[in-house]
């Protein structure tokens, strides 16, 4: 190995044939899913009622917890967080990665990678929080719904045209 300034000759020592395993073995929670015992992560958009209860429910305590535990204000989760979809479903991302992350067959590691994840979660809430506008007015805006149009003609005829560059030969 050559000085730890030389950075095109650098080696990473092994621990020999059973590197993969080693590795496998530390981070193997990120390599497989833990056992169901973190229970199933949904889509929004595909939940039942019944099944929709139990998730806001459970969401509702986590993001309470969230907001006392690391000091969160509005302009990060809004009082009327339950109200905007994109909040939601960060909220119930970060909820499930943070239980995902003391699985019972983690190695220690899990907490460790929600904590460097949350400020990036939290820079994300705080944007969208600042697109709802809630906080500066100082009560909930209803969110302006966008829907996309994919059954007019001239979207039908762009779906039905040829589009990847080099393969018309």
């Amino acid at each position: 190995m050559g000085n730890y300034d030389d950075v095109e000759h650098f080696d990473i020592p092994s621990a020999g044939a059973d590197d993969d395993e080693l590795t496998a073995e530390l981070f193997r929670s990120a390599f497989r899913a833990p056992n169901g015992l973190q229970g199933t992560t949904y889509r929004w958009r595909d939940m039942g009622p019944q099944q929709a209860v139990g998730v806001w429910a459970a969401l509702a305590d986590w993001v309470r917890w969230l907001v006392a535990t690391y000091q969160l204000t509005t302009s990060v989760v809004p009082d009327c967080w339950w109200k905007h979809q994109e909040i939601v479903a960060e909220l119930y991302a970060l909820q499930r990665a943070e239980q995902a992350s003391y699985a019972a067959d983690d190695a220690g590691f899990g907490p460790l990678a929600f904590h460097e994840r949350l400020p990036h979660a939290v820079e994300r809430l705080r944007t969208h929080t600042r697109t709802a506008g809630c906080v500066g007015l100082q009560s909930h805006k209803e969110p302006t719904s966008r829907v996309l149009t994919v059954d007019g003609p001239e979207f039908i005829e762009w779906q039905a045209a040829h589009h990847q560059l080099g393969a018309e030969f």
